[in-house]
């Protein structure tokens, strides 16, 4: 029987990082990135952008350890400073999130038991469908089913609406139903 390994918590990892030593900082960065990186990588669509936030994020962890001390959860206090980094990027880009909140929108129509049997198809294809989205409505996409949000924090998040966050995700989930529909499953 094998010695029972014990693994080294976060705070013990944040301790090292206080005390100067590189093990602590190499063993959180490889204990998160790879998470990290995906959330980031899903709401700018872009590696070598996704790479370099992933890289400034830690950096900016890494400069101000003190503050992890007091985090109960690191990955999700870093996967959170890495998306608003993401959106900043974004807002940087240009790329704008309108709300919706006083236009008239059309009613959706109502999704059928065909629609949701088409979810359950292949996922690189629903992914490849995600990618084809819109800035705005792959980020609420992603923020809502990946990042788990709910649509009133994305709301907050982005600074729209909460009606706005509800409308591009349903818009968004009805083009991704009709790309998928388009990969002719269902003939």
């Amino acid at each position: 029987m094998q010695p029972k390994v014990k693994k080294i918590t976060d705070q013990e990892l944040i301790e090292m990082c206080l005390k100067g030593k590189d093990f602590g900082y190499t063993e959180l960065y490889n204990r998160y990135a790879r998470g990290i990186y995906n959330s980031i990588h899903r709401i700018v669509s872009h590696t070598a952008e996704a790479e370099d936030i992933l890289q400034d994020t830690f950096c900016l962890i890494f400069g101000d350890m003190k503050k992890l001390q007091e985090v109960v959860s690191v990955e999700g206090w870093v996967k959170r400073i890495a998306i608003n980094r993401s959106i900043s990027h974004l807002r940087r880009k240009k790329i704008a999130f309108t709300d919706l909140e006083d236009m008239e929108i059309a009613d959706e129509e109502p999704h059928t038991e065909d629609d949701e049997d088409i979810f359950n198809c292949r996922v690189e294809d629903v992914r490849k469908s995600i990618e084809a989205l819109p800035t705005g409505y792959r980020t609420v996409v992603n923020l809502y089913l990946f990042e788990q949000m709910s649509q009133v924090e994305i709301a907050a998040l982005l600074g729209l609406s909460h009606s706005t966050v509800r409308t591009q995700y349903h818009r968004a989930k009805n083009r991704i139903l009709l790309s998928l529909k388009d990969k002719s499953y269902y003939e």
